[in-house]
């Protein structure tokens, strides 16, 4: 199963880039373990170099392979709307997740 990035993703990231004023930013995905239902996911802006291990996203969005083991199948979106701003992951293998919408369980 293909990892699907939404246009609202991408366009998001390269916005932060413009505001930012770098064009070598990311946003960086990954799984940790933790959060209420057992992995969360944690997301960062991160201007490092990509490394070997992370797979690539329509030039701006970073996974490295661990996690996106995790995420195969999933939908990144990002929402602007009066709950606040922010990117989602819809994943079909999470079994539950919270309701902040960050932690997930399989």
């Amino acid at each position: 199963m293909a990892l699907i990035i939404d246009d609202t993703a991408v366009n998001e990231v390269k916005r932060e880039r413009e505001e930012k004023g770098d064009a070598n930013i990311h946003l960086r995905i990954r799984v940790d373990g933790g959060g209420c239902s057992g992995f969360q996911y944690k997301y960062e802006w991160d201007a490092d170099a990509v490394s070997d291990d992370d797979a690539i996203y329509e030039g701006v969005i970073v996974i490295d392979s661990l996690s996106l083991k995790y995420m195969k199948g999933s939908t990144i979106k990002f929402h602007d709307d009066m709950m606040g701003r922010m990117f989602q992951i819809d994943n079909p293998a999470a079994n539950s997740s919270c309701g902040c919408g960050t932690s997930f369980s399989l």
